[in-house]
């Protein structure tokens, strides 16, 4: 339920808030009024990532284009959506790559955060997937649907199910929307899931909307094996490296997103991800 995933979120919170009371890091607002003008630029940038693509993107500019343009860079992998935002506000991180701007929105709110996006760098499509449905014709009523339990990708799911005819939405519901905006189920039942689980639920449902990170890290293709898949022109959800609000200009983050949007990038998504993920470079809107 996404009362869990508030809890959880809330005590992460908690428990790096003690640490921060007892210390200020250079990461405090109230210590980087510079922009950053205080790190070290010789001490490597420590990004935290969702292990595929993020740090799979990170780890190609590691190996193939850091060393190039004088940057260390360490990847730092995390398996859920909340401990990359947390531990990059507390200074356990300089960066994080995992999350797109209805999230990061939603979160800062909720846990009184502070971190800002700096650069797009990739898409990734959220689809509906099946291990006993072959297409959206065979959805029926009755049927068990898991669908992400985080407030944003809850409502970004929910957009999917409601563009692909299978269930229709109260009118006005935006991104966050959640399961009382639902105005006809047409007999579906829905089952909220944290996000990472959902492909290791699969074959306990009829069907899982799910993210196209934890699709390709179960073996998914989303452009292949989805039954349903969002567009991704217009598609506000693009993934993006995050610091936290005042170490924007740190000059090894600034290192970081220009290669994150640079061609050999781009090459290395496409012929990666074979479209499962697509390239977006550029500010975040």
């Amino acid at each position: 339920m996404r009362t869990a995933l508030k809890a959880t979120a809330l005590a992460a919170t908690a428990a790096f808030a003690l640490s921060l009371s007892a210390c200020g890091t250079s990461s405090d607002p109230g210590n980087s009024s510079d922009g950053g003008g205080k790190s070290d630029a010789s001490k490597p940038l420590i990004v935290a990532a969702s292990p595929t693509p993020h740090a799979d993107i990170l780890n190609f500019v590691k190996k193939n284009l850091a060393a190039k343009a004088g940057l260390k860079l360490e990847v730092k992998e995390f398996t859920d959506y909340v401990l990359p935002n947390t531990a990059t506000e507390s200074g356990e991180v300089d960066a994080n790559f995992f999350q797109h701007k209805p999230y990061l929105d939603d979160f800062n709110k909720k846990n009184h955060t502070h971190i800002v996006p700096v650069v797009n760098v990739h898409l990734e499509p959220l689809g509906l997937y099946s291990k006993k449905i072959q297409d959206l014709k065979g959805i029926k009523s009755g049927q068990n649907i898991a669908i992400p339990n985080d407030t944003t990708n809850e409502g970004r799911a929910l957009k999917l199910l409601a563009d692909n005819g299978l269930i229709t939405l109260k009118p006005g519901v935006g991104a966050t929307g959640g399961l009382e905006d639902i105005k006809d189920a047409k007999g579906l039942h829905f089952k909220e899931l944290e996000a990472a689980t959902l492909p290791r639920a699969l074959s306990d449902v009829d069907a899982a909307v799910i993210n196209g990170n934890y699709a390709l890290e179960a073996h998914l293709k989303p452009a292949t094996d989805s039954l349903a898949l969002e567009k991704a022109e217009g598609n506000p959800y693009a993934n993006f490296l995050a610091v936290k609000k005042g170490n924007e200009k740190d000059p090894r983050v600034q290192k970081l997103a220009k290669l994150l949007n640079s061609p050999e990038v781009k090459k290395f998504i496409e012929d990666t991800y074979d479209g499962s993920i697509v390239p977006v470079f550029g500010p975040v809107r």
